[in-house]
């Protein structure tokens, strides 16, 4: 009986293993039968959707293309528009769709072999010659107004062959698709056979795994029973070793620096946030303190409070400012704990921090937004009416300094009346740059005559304990910038060592020269070179703290009252704008230097300087119109004395009104900007429609910008106005009108 019984359990198993060969074999061969099967037809499903797609598919887009430029608001019809309406933009159309028809079209030839296709983009090309070669007596016949009559005689062009030819490329089209369609759904369809076939096969295939699957579950019972209890004891060992991975995992992987330290305060472990932020690998940190990390902003006492808390099992929250090791720092929004075990003894102190340097910069950023909005609606604000207040005082100085005798003590007080006007003009011109309400005009600049104006409103008005040495400065310095801008720069930056000197005896020396090479670290080359410009003094100097901030916006060490916050900041903002650069080197007690490099350009500037200081007269008609009566009669009264018949209005509709009763009769007009029931611009509009050439000035608190004023161009002039600027500007606009 066993020998049978074994016997019938190797004929059993024998049998198991035939059947499972047997199996194998069909399923093996029944698969590659349909890999390859399948395989075919998907190569021909890819082979006709490629012919679709790419052949006629692309076949598609350009005759579609190409109908679109045949059709309504196409070659031929903004042809024909152009012929009868004779608008530019109707013949810079077709010129443009002639070009993408001629590419579209030589695309098409490029792509395509059949010859009915040639022959008919052929016939639609050569029509389309036709058009491009008789666009010039097209515009021959607008520029010689033509009656339309004889321009359509003259530029006729039989389309008709080109429509038929654009019907023939459709219809070819058309039936290529057709092909291409039927290849590919007959060979999809053949797909759907074959996966019919397969899921039979499938089919049986499962029933076959089903009877081995039962004859392998005879032969495997008797082995369940010893594998079961393995199985457990490793699902265990799996369960605790993914949770440790998953700890591991996380903490690795964590968007917040975590490092861990012992008790003697010894890193013992690091993220890779922490390896990421402050650029130590672990192996550097590993057994270090953290104090490689203070970059000296938090006082001792603070770190003494962290040890107490930490000592008695609390956590500490706190923002640090951390030293990277590339010498730069971050902002750590920081959690220290201690890791406490079971008998309440502290193990380990673990540091978990999260970079907010983006947001406090971000903040700061919002913060020196909002005071730029503050500093651009006061700008806004007061520009035009403090400009207007300046205007009259310069104007009424100007005019007392004509009457006062040369040298004289009323002389004198007179020139530090205008002195005083002019520094009030720059403030007022600071704050409209530093808003940004002021745009600059950048061109070719003589800086050295700017330094050498400042220069000179300088000594006016410095202390006499100071000297300003300009003996460094180079002739034939041209920068390319705005020159108001440029005198912002060197008067904000002097007058910034004068403020500093204060008192004291001091010196403030200033060097100009152009640099073509010796270039410091990122400047490039320029056929034109860098000014170099360079404001150094004897002053107490600058802490490094100061330094800082020294470009923030209202920051000052002044007292109150002494200084806005604004003058360096300014300069910041404009050298900037020059695509320029500025350093600032200073220690307490050593004086500070101001090293600032300005774009050179190779031209000569548009101005040349004014030799002869003789103000031009004249006897012309002259109409002003501003809607401050002190201004408008300060203008008067500085325009009579050089001559002028000065007609002033305080109303811009009274004023037009007046003109248009004599249009002929002024030579000039002089008019403000902004005014209640009219503006300059529409003023100077409406006035150029009755006489188009008058020479026309315009006198603003600030720059305007978008201005559509039509005909000649007019000048524009900052308020307060330099009377002797706005002479030879008068003399020179009728003179070139006349």
């Amino acid at each position: 009986m066993p020998e049978a019984v074994n016997k019938n359990t190797l004929s059993r198993s024998q049998r198991i293993r035939l059947a499972s060969v047997m199996l194998l074999l069909l399923t093996v061969s029944l698969g590659i039968y349909l890999g390859l099967q399948t395989r075919a037809q998907f190569r021909e499903v890819e082979a006709s959707w490629s012919d679709y797609s790419d052949g006629v598919g692309r076949k598609g887009v350009w005759i579609s293309s190409i109908r679109g430029h045949l059709g309504y608001g196409g070659i031929i019809h903004n042809f024909k528009n152009y012929v009868l309406r004779r608008e530019e933009v109707y013949l810079d159309r077709t010129r443009e769709q002639i070009d993408q028809f001629m590419t579209t079209t030589a695309e098409y030839l490029e792509a395509t072999v059949d010859p009915d296709e040639r022959n008919a983009i052929g016939m639609v090309r050569r029509t389309i010659k036709q058009y491009s070669a008789i666009l010039p007596l097209a515009v021959q016949a607008a520029e010689e107004q033509w009656d339309v009559a004889r321009t359509d005689d003259a530029v006729r062009i039989d389309d008709a062959a080109a429509i038929q030819a654009l019907a023939e490329l459709e219809r070819l089209w058309t039936a290529n698709r057709q092909v291409s369609a039927e290849r590919m759904l007959s060979a999809v369809s053949r797909g759907q056979t074959l996966i019919w076939i397969g899921f039979a096969s499938i089919a049986g295939l499962v029933m076959s795994s089903l009877l081995i699957g039962y004859l392998l579950i005879l032969l495997l019972r008797d082995m369940r029973g010893a594998l079961s209890q393995l199985s457990d004891e490793l699902k265990k060992r799996r369960a605790l070793q993914q949770s440790n991975e998953r700890l591991a995992r996380a903490v690795e992987q964590s968007p917040a620096t975590i490092f861990m330290t012992d008790t003697d305060a010894r890193i013992i472990y690091a993220n890779r946030q922490f390896e990421k932020l402050t650029g130590w690998s672990r192996d550097e940190v590993i057994g270090q303190t953290p104090q490689f990390l203070q970059s000296g902003d938090t006082p001792p006492a603070e770190y003494e409070i962290i040890r107490k808390r930490l000592a008695k099992g609390l956590d500490w929250r706190g923002v640090f400012r951390n030293r990277s090791k590339d010498g730069g720092s971050y902002w750590a929004e920081t959690k220290i704990l201690p890791l406490v075990a079971a008998d309440g003894t502290v193990q380990n102190y673990i540091g978990i921090g999260e970079d907010v340097t983006e947001k406090r910069q971000a903040r700061e950023q919002v913060a020196r937004a909002q005071k730029l909005e503050a500093v651009g609606l006061l700008a806004g604000g007061i520009a035009h009416d403090f400009n207007n207040v300046l205007t009259t005082i310069v104007g009424a100085a100007h005019l007392a300094a004509l009457d006062a005798p040369e040298r004289s003590e009323i002389a004198v007080e007179i020139e530090q009346i205008d002195i005083a006007a002019r520094r009030a003009q720059s403030l007022v011109r600071g704050l409209l740059t530093f808003a940004r309400r002021e745009p600059g005009l950048r061109k070719p600049t003589d800086f050295g005559a700017i330094i050498d104006e400042v220069s000179r409103l300088l000594n006016a008005s410095m202390p006499p304990t100071i000297t300003l040495d300009c003996t460094a400065v180079e002739d034939k310095l041209i920068v390319l910038g705005d020159e108001t801008h440029l005198h912002q720069i060197v008067m904000n930056l002097c007058r910034n060592s004068i403020e500093a000197i204060g008192g004291s005896l001091g010196e403030i020396r200033v060097l100009a020269r152009t640099l073509y090479d010796d270039l410091p670290e990122g400047l490039a080359s320029r056929p034109g070179g860098w000014i170099l410009f360079e404001v150094a003094d004897n002053g107490p100097g600058m802490s490094t703290e100061t330094l800082q901030h020294l470009f923030d916006p209202f920051f000052t060490t002044k007292p109150l009252g002494k200084g806005s916050g604004l003058g360096l900041a300014v300069v910041f903002g404009l050298i900037e704008e020059l695509d320029g650069t500025i350093d600032v080197t200073s220690k307490p007690k050593q004086g500070a230097k101001f090293t600032i490099y300005l774009p050179g350009t190779e031209s000569d500037t548009s101005q040349p300087k004014l030799e002869n200081t003789d103000i031009p007269r004249g006897r012309e008609r002259i109409v002003v119109v501003d809607d401050q009566a002190e201004v408008a009669a300060t203008f008067r009264r500085v325009l009579l004395r050089l001559g002028y018949q000065v007609e002033a209005f305080t109303s811009p509709l009274t004023a037009l009104e007046h003109i248009r009763a004599e249009p002929q009769r002024p030579d000039l007009l002089i008019s403000d900007m902004v005014m209640p029931q009219m503006s300059g611009e529409e003023l100077v509009n409406a006035v150029r429609e009755l006489r188009p050439d008058i020479p026309v000035i315009i006198c603003t608190g600030y720059n305007p910008s978008g201005l559509e004023i039509a005909g000649p161009a007019v000048d524009l002039m900052n308020k307060p106005v330099d009377p002797a600027k706005l002479a030879r500007s008068i003399r020179a606009m009728i003179d070139a009108a006349s």
